[in-house]
């Protein structure tokens, strides 16, 4: 049997793993940084957690941005200005002492710059790359994210009680310029090889029987069938937890009697079992219909929102963590592997900015109602428990999507179902 060479796509996808462990790492782990932040510079949480909503809006809106950036620049010009931007908006940040100067710098700035290094950048070159292995693929970018939650999240608890948390955000910006930087000039490459990752006989099969592609439709006509807004609702959902879990999980935590550590080492068990869960299920999304899988992920989630409200015990905490974190990782992952199957990889990159801000406008009100709902209500249940419902109705429209591949477009004012 014949060894098949190393295929370069692979390298492209661990560097896009590096980057959003990074990326996403920071932008969930915002927990960490949120007393600290507010006692530092006399902030209240209604306060904070509105500066950090509207930077969550930022970064969804930075995301179809990106998208269209890299369809007509390349990945890697906007990797490296995002970087820029990065490293500019930290040195602001930490000399920010106002609310609105901490806003544009925090809030927007950094926002946007981690906006243009975010999986959205990554997405449409590794869908290029891969066809046979495309959602084994993208899941070892959701890994990354996982890694982010599991690794950043104690790191900057323990760098922010260490140092502080501008010495923390200084030394964030230097590892995040050393690894995007690199990364971006000698392993992006947008151009993938004839036949991708098919193995010889399938390449064959290809050229010999090309699959009819929606090459002729547009982006306009696109966003007007229901799967893509079937997609964005379940990404609504997605951010709308994912955020809460990420700003307010550990305060939350903490208010219920968990000291700092326990908290962050809650939330980071959840990112790194989630490690594992990407590569079990970035192997069964290439194998069984993805609308099943994404359906499971955000009914196994949802339940676990409701089970960390009432957790009471470090080991409860543990067990809650690990469960959840089995599916944790995946909704991303496989939403954008349905979008290049239904709408092909000429609008994956735009067409997952797009849906994607609908994650950031759930995470902007997660944000937002996470602190304004505790200073009103004196408790964290009305918007953990809204996250919980949110991803069960999630897990039901999700179930509503096309089959993977070949699937037909049916616009949304149609009676017609595309599945």
């Amino acid at each position: 049997m014949t060894r098949r060479p190393w295929y370069f796509g692979w390298n492209i996808v661990a560097a896009a793993t590096v980057l959003t462990t990074l990326t996403v790492g920071m932008r969930l782990g915002i927990g960490p940084f949120f007393l600290p932040m507010g006692q530092d510079l006399g902030f209240s949480r209604s306060l904070l957690a509105s500066i950090i909503a509207i930077g969550m809006l930022c970064y969804g809106l930075a995301m179809p941005l990106a998208g269209y950036l890299v369809a007509r620049r390349g990945t890697r010009f906007v990797l490296l200005l995002g970087t820029a931007i990065v490293v500019l908006s930290v040195i602001w940040t930490v000399n920010a002492r106002t609310p609105l100067s901490f806003l544009l710098a925090f809030g927007v700035s950094m926002s946007v710059g981690l906006g243009f290094t975010s999986p959205v950048a990554l997405t449409p070159v590794i869908s290029r790359w891969f066809t046979r292995q495309r959602g084994m693929a993208l899941f070892f970018l959701s890994t990354g994210s996982m890694a982010g939650m599991a690794v950043l999240t104690p790191a900057l608890t323990l760098s922010i009680g260490s140092i502080g948390w501008q010495s923390t955000l200084l030394a964030f910006a230097a590892i995040f310029t050393v690894v995007t930087v690199p990364a971006a000039l000698f392993v992006m490459r947008d151009h993938a090889p004839p036949g991708t990752d098919l193995l010889p006989e399938q390449a064959g099969a290809q050229a010999a029987a090309p699959r009819a592609a929606p090459a002729s439709l547009s982006f306009g006509a696109a966003i007007r069938t229901s799967p893509f807004w079937k997609i964005v609702a379940g990404l609504f959902a997605c951010g709308f937890s994912m955020n809460l879990l990420g700003t307010h999980g550990v305060p939350m935590l903490m208010d219920h009697g968990f000291d700092a550590m326990t908290s962050s080492y809650g939330i980071g068990l959840i990112g790194l079992v989630a490690i594992l869960g990407t590569l079990v299920l970035g192997r069964l999304s290439d194998r069984l219909p993805r609308r099943n899988i994404l359906g499971v992920i955000y009914l196994v989630r949802g339940l676990g929102f409701f089970a960390l409200l009432a957790v009471g015990t470090h080991w409860e905490l543990y067990i809650a963590a690990t469960i959840g974190g089995m599916v944790w990782a995946g909704s991303i992952a496989t939403s954008s592997a349905m979008l290049a199957d239904i709408y092909g990889v000429r609008l994956v990159g735009v067409m997952y900015g797009t849906a994607y801000l609908g994650h950031q406008v759930g995470a902007m009100l997660s944000s937002w109602f996470g602190g304004w709902g505790y200073e009103h209500f004196g408790s964290h249940l009305p918007a953990f428990g809204s996250a919980g419902v949110l991803l069960l109705a999630a897990s039901f429209v999700s179930l509503r999507l096309p089959l993977r591949g070949g699937t037909p477009f049916v616009p949304i004012t149609a009676s017609a179902s595309p599945d």
